[in-house]
């Protein structure tokens, strides 16, 4: 007879995918919801913490019939680097403007790898700008500072 295999990491994922989604279903139930065509305040976030429940549930079931395997050492090296990233652009894109932060927001989170080396990571950063500023500066027409009031001369 087989026994049960039961992964506990994806467990607790699924399930905090579950609690946070209702949460936010809760939460969205108060404002307007409107209809497809005419989204309310409510709609989009209702939509999301859905798509959340629904992953949550299929997460948990899932850990129910695959054995998870022992977690390994904690990244401590992309943390360092990963979290901080987001913070510097979200502190730095008004002071800054969208191009100098986002270059140096993606420089710093490639140096999460140790295989990083600092030429292909400069390269990336700068592939990754001039991307994003592609899209969305000029395919979207997005309305923000390339270069702020601090590097302006």
């Amino acid at each position: 007879m087989k026994s049960l295999s039961f992964d506990t990491t994806n467990a607790l994922c699924g399930a905090l995918f579950m609690a946070l989604g209702g949460f936010f279903i809760y939460q969205s139930l108060d404002l307007e919801l409107g209809t497809a065509f005419k989204m309310g305040p409510g709609y989009f976030p209702l939509l999301l913490a859905g798509v959340l429940s629904l992953l949550g549930l299929v997460i948990l079931i899932q850990s129910a019939r695959v054995e998870g395997e022992p977690l390994g050492p904690i990244a401590w090296r992309g943390m360092l680097f990963i979290l901080p990233a987001p913070i510097f652009f979200g502190l730095t894109v008004r002071g800054l403007g969208f191009v100098p932060s986002l270059f140096f927001t993606a420089l710093i989170a490639c140096f999460a790898s140790q295989r990083m080396k600092p030429v292909t990571a400069i390269i990336l950063s700068i592939a990754l700008t001039i991307f994003s500023v592609a899209v969305f500066s000029y395919a979207l027409g997005l309305p923000f500072e390339r270069f702020g009031p601090w590097v302006r001369l």
